[in-house]
């Protein structure tokens, strides 16, 4: 008994220190390896984006080496037999440029002894017209800081339409779903595909009342293309048995994405092409990029050719900035013959498709190539289409419902109107986050009152009135006014800014675009209560959509 007694405690110890031996080195391994796992997912990352960079630059180095071509013709390195003996003559013009790029210049040089009638295909095959004026390629309007360098372009085309434009409201979306971060790393090209100066230069003013801060920095960039650019639209061939008027309208739309691909192609690694009328979601740079590096870094998918983000027409599709000269090129080739969402179908399918294979075939090797995330991150929000008489309806139902308000962590407070509110839509829900205010028509006098329940200093207020679905229900000639609780004895404050009757001080307005933003002078300190004040009739009801009032 005894020795079962006294052996039972040291076998106890021999199972503990087994036990410990076996337990912290796999305790150990198990964390070696999930932190290696996580590393070689970020490494994963970092190659996927290495990669990306580098099939930019090459792209760029291939333009490079494209001008240096030309140039070398011009300078004519060559006669016609091929001789060179001109070489060292010309080679003086160049002697101010680098040692690389007259070591580039004789590369190209030294190969051009092909026959003199050998000459490549160019764009002005496909657009004889464009030799018609020298200055066909030149924009017409060109507003731009040169940006260069970004992870992310995107381009939109906006041209005129019988009624709604919903183009500000759209740069709006985009820039208020971007952090900073976001900002940094990405840019926004506006194509006006219109020809009348006058319109070019309306719209463009538009955009620079609107986002001045963003032209300034490069984000945002405005371009017109010549009129010379397009053809005689009305010597088109009919095809696919379309009305004159849809040929011309697909024709020019698919000039119009060359153009703006040609253009954006320096400017980033990838290129989003979006349309003037849509919606995104919050954070969905973060999103794109990180999916494109992610299937750049799987092996069975890194040669992806487009990433689509919407399943509705054209829009939220991703390119290689390193791929655009192959959509350029077909779309310049077929403008004339197909819509451009079919054209980028076609040549997906001609790059990977067989007619000795079967139908299932062709579409797993297409899906290798276009790859679709889910959910969508854009809506189509327009309801008119650029094409006269045309509607369009169709929503991407995989985007979910498009949210109608954005709430805000406001100071606490109690909100009142004169104005009377429809249904739900009360101006308590709206300023408390839960929804929108909507109210019937105002009319001058009327206010929206928020009231303190204690004296707050505020750094910033923003008010957004109108929605994507009603963007006429907005406040017109409204005023924000602050009352403070005591102004400091700096009588400045009370010279810088109107006051009304009762002593509010007149801090802001809404724009033209139904916005009302702005900084809060610190001098004026402390609030008991900021209001809206509307000055004149309204032809329609009003809907505030966004109560952001930060401390």
């Amino acid at each position: 008994m005894k020795m079962g007694l006294t052996s039972s405690p040291l076998r106890r110890r021999s199972c503990f220190l087994a036990f410990i031996l076996v337990l912290v080195p796999c305790t150990i391994l198990f964390l070696v390896l999930g932190t290696d796992f996580t590393a070689e997912q970020t490494m994963s990352q970092r190659v996927a984006e290495f990669q990306m960079r580098m099939q930019y630059l090459e792209s760029m180095y291939r333009a490079k080496q494209e001008d240096v071509a030309i140039l070398s013709q011009y300078l004519g390195f060559s006669n016609q037999n091929g001789e060179t003996s001109n070489m060292s003559i010309n080679l003086n013009l160049l002697d101010g440029l680098s040692a690389d790029s007259r070591s580039l210049i004789r590369n190209v040089s030294a190969s051009a002894k092909l026959p003199a009638n050998l000459k490549l295909p160019t764009a002005f095959h496909f657009l004889p017209h464009l030799l018609d004026d020298p200055a066909s390629l030149r924009p017409a309007f060109l507003q731009s800081k040169n940006r260069q360098g970004v992870s992310i372009v995107f381009g939109i085309p906006t041209v005129k339409r019988d009624k709604q434009s919903y183009l500000l409201e759209t740069v709006d979306n985009l820039i208020a779903n971007m952090d900073e971060e976001e900002q940094n790393e990405t840019m926004i090209v506006i194509f006006i595909g219109e020809t009348e100066q006058e319109y070019v230069n309306q719209v463009a003013n538009s955009i620079n009342t609107r986002f001045p801060t963003f032209l300034e920095s490069g984000f945002i960039e405005i371009i017109a293309p010549a009129a010379s650019y397009y053809p005689d639209m009305h010597r088109l061939r009919q095809t696919l048995n379309d009305s004159v008027e849809r040929v011309k309208w697909r024709s020019k739309q698919n000039l119009d994405f060359a153009y703006l691909m040609a253009y954006t192609q320096p400017k980033g690694a990838f290129y989003v092409q979006l349309e003037d009328d849509i919606l995104t979601k919050k954070g969905f740079v973060t999103i794109i990029k990180n999916f494109a590096l992610e299937k750049t870094a799987n092996k069975e998918q890194s040669q992806w050719f487009v990433l689509d983000f919407c399943q509705l027409g054209f829009i939220g599709k991703m390119f290689k900035s390193a791929d655009l000269p192959w959509l350029i090129t077909f779309f310049q080739m077929f403008y004339n013959e197909k819509p451009v969402d079919w054209l980028l179908y076609h040549l997906i399918y001609t790059k990977v498709c067989s007619v000795e294979k079967d139908a299932k075939t062709c579409k797993q090797e297409i899906s290798k190539l276009w790859i679709h995330y889910k959910p969508s991150l854009f809506q189509h929000i327009g309801t008119t289409s650029s094409l006269k008489g045309k509607v369009q309806k169709l929503k991407d139902k995989q985007f979910g419902k498009i949210p109608t308000f954005y709430p805000h962590n406001n100071p606490p407070a109690v909100v009142k109107t004169g104005i009377q509110h429809y249904k739900t839509y009360t101006l308590q829900k709206a300023y408390s986050g839960e929804s929108f205010f909507w109210g019937l028509m105002p009319q001058p006098g009327d206010l929206i009152e928020i009231k303190f329940k204690d004296p707050v200093v505020l750094k910033r207020y923003l008010f957004r009135s109108g929605n994507f679905e009603q963007p006429s229900d907005r406040f017109y000639n409204t005023t924000v006014e602050v009352l403070p609780t005591n102004l400091a004895e700096d009588s400045s404050v009370w010279n810088t800014y109107n006051t009304t009757t009762d002593g509010f001080l007149i801090i802001g307005a809404f724009n033209d675009f139904g916005i009302a933003e702005g900084v809060v002078d610190p001098k004026i300190g402390e609030l008991k209560e900021l209001r809206l004040h509307v000055y004149s009739d309204s032809q329609n009801w009003v809907i505030l959509r966004e109560v952001a009032n930060e401390r």
